[in-house]
C-alpha cells in the first residue's frame, strides 16, 4: 500500500486576491493594525520598568487641590444666589434685636427705683378727708410705680366706708394719683345704737347718737333689704340737689307708695313708685316753685303728666 504524497504547494501567482492569510511571518516595524511591543529597559535601582509615560502627571495633591477649589467655587455661587435671602434675615434680626432691647432697657428703668413712688394724691373727695385717704397709703411711698401694690391699697381703702370704688393713675415720675368714688348718702336709720347714715346700697356710712343734720330719718318698713327701701334709695338719689336738701323724712312701707316731707313745713310729696322717677323729679321742682311749701301741704306727682298741688 502506497503513502499518498502530499499536495503540491500553490503558487504565489495562483493565490486569490485578498487572501488572509500571510505565507511569511510579518516584520513588527510593517504597518499593521497590531499595537507595537514596547521593549523593557534594565533600571539601575528597581529592575525591570516600563518606558510608557505618566498620564498627566496627576498626584493625590492635584486632586485635593482641584477639589478644594471645586467646594470653593460652590460656596462662592451659593452666596452670590441666596445675598437676598441673608440681607433680609439680618434686617429682621436687627429689628428683633432693637425691640428686645429696647423692652428690657424700659421695663428695667420703669421697675427701677427711678420711678419711685414719692407723693400720693386724692381726688374726687367731699366728704372723705383726702389727707387721712394719702396717709393710709403711705406704705407705697418709695414703691416703684409699676410694683405699687392693688391689694394693700384696696386693704388700706376698705377701712372707709364712704369709699364706693376707687382707680390708680400713675404720674411718672414720681405720682401716684388715687381717684375715688365716693357713695352717696341717702338718710339715717333710727336704731337701739343711734342713727346710721346708709347709702342706697343700704352700706352703713356712719353711727351718731342723735340725728346728723343734713340727712333725712328713713322710715322703711322691712328695713335694708326690702324692696321698699330699694325704691325709697332710687327716689332719693333722682332729686335734684335744691330739692334734696329740703327733705327731712322719706317713708315707705311698699316700693309703690314712697313718701317725702320737707322742712319745717312738713310738706308732703307723694311720690309713688320709683319708675320715673327723673321726670317726676323735675315736675316736683316746677311745682315747688310755683307754690312753695310753706303755702302747699301736699305735692302729688305720681303721675307726672299730672301733677298736683293740694
Amino acid at each position: 500500500m502506497k503513502r499518498p504524497s502530499p499536495l503540491p504547494s500553490t503558487p504565489e501567482s495562483a493565490r486569490p486576491a485578498g487572501s488572509s492569510r500571510a505565507s511569511a511571518p510579518r516584520h513588527p516595524e510593517s504597518d499593521d493594525d497590531t499595537a507595537g511591543v514596547t521593549p523593557l529597559a534594565r533600571s539601575s535601582d528597581v529592575g525591570w520598568t516600563s518606558e510608557v509615560p505618566d498620564a498627566g502627571g496627576a498626584g493625590l495633591r492635584d486632586v485635593w487641590r482641584a477639589s478644594r477649589a471645586r467646594r470653593r467655587a460652590l460656596s462662592a455661587e451659593v452666596r452670590r444666589f441666596t445675598v437676598r435671602q441673608r440681607r433680609r434675615r439680618n434686617i429682621w434680626i436687627g429689628v428683633i434685636s432693637a425691640f428686645l432691647v429696647m423692652a428690657l432697657g424700659t421695663a428695667g428703668v420703669a421697675y427701677s427705683p427711678l420711678f419711685a413712688v414719692e407723693k400720693i394724691d386724692v381726688v374726687g373727695t367731699s366728704q372723705l378727708d383726702p389727707a387721712a385717704v394719702s396717709a393710709a397709703l403711705g406704705d407705697q411711698v418709695g414703691v416703684p410705680l409699676a410694683m405699687v401694690d392693688d391689694s394693700a391699697v384696696k386693704a388700706a381703702l376698705v377701712r372707709f366706708p364712704l369709699v364706693e370704688s376707687y382707680t390708680l393713675e400713675a404720674r411718672p415720675p414720681h405720682d401716684l394719683v388715687v381717684r375715688i368714688v365716693e357713695r352717696t348718702p341717702i338718710g339715717a336709720m333710727q336704731s337701739a345704737a343711734g342713727f346710721t347714715v346708709v347709702d342706697a346700697a343700704g352700706v352703713a356710712l356712719s353711727t351718731t347718737p342723735d340725728a346728723p343734720a343734713g340727712q333725712p330719718v328713713l322710715d322703711i318698713t322691712g328695713g335694708t333689704d326690702s324692696a321698699a327701701f330699694r325704691a325709697a334709695g332710687r327716689v332719693v338719689r333722682s332729686l335734684p340737689d335744691a330739692v334734696r336738701s329740703q327733705i327731712t323724712a322719706v317713708s315707705a312701707s311698699t316700693p309703690d307708695d314712697v313718701t317725702l316731707t320737707l322742712g319745717a313745713s312738713g310738706s308732703k310729696v307723694v311720690w309713688g313708685s320709683a319708675d320715673r322717677s327723673a321726670e317726676k323729679a323735675v315736675v316736683l321742682d316746677r311745682l315747688m316753685q310755683k307754690s312753695p311749701p310753706d303755702r302747699a301741704k301736699e305735692y302729688d306727682v305720681t303721675s307726672p303728666e299730672a301733677g298736683v298741688v293740694r
